[in-house]
């Protein structure tokens, strides 16, 4: 029956941490992988609840488009330029640099806080435990300090 509770539990963290690492791949390889991307200066004009807009004007010296939107955080402010890249096909923008990067692998850090209790209850596996937390906090910490 351990055995079994052990796997059980194994399976579980691995899942919690496949879901994160898939949650933040979703906006991560937008700004990791820059190649092939539309890189440019997004300045907000209007914020709503979920997403902010703005005038996007692109680096390589395109055509700037009137209407980009981007996620709203606590780095997006009105009247602030963002260097951001656009997703390809879609008026989509996500944050570049390291608070952009970090920025989007947020659901990770979480994924891990959320598996370090599972280890250590679940496994008996303290210093797993205290590492996942560590990593997970750590990351997150370093997005607040960041943005």
């Amino acid at each position: 029956m351990t055995y079994v509770r052990s796997v059980a539990v194994v399976l579980i963290i691995m899942l919690l941490l496949a879901a994160g690492v898939w949650t933040s791949w979703e906006s991560a390889h937008h700004v990791l992988l820059p190649e092939g991307r539309d890189h440019g200066v997004l300045t907000v004009a209007a914020c709503g609840e979920q997403t902010c807009s703005g005038r996007y004007v692109p680096d390589g010296g395109g055509a700037p488009r009137a209407t980009v939107t981007i996620e709203r955080s606590v780095a997006v402010r009105t009247g602030r330029g963002l260097p951001v890249v656009v997703k390809p096909g879609a008026d989509v923008a996500i944050r570049t640099g390291w608070g952009g990067g970090l920025h989007a692998w947020l659901p990770l850090g979480g994924a891990m806080l959320l598996a370090a209790p599972l280890a250590a209850g679940g496994l008996r596996a303290k210093r797993t435990a205290w590492s996942l937390a560590g990593c997970g906090g750590a990351l997150v910490v370093a997005i607040f300090l960041v943005v």
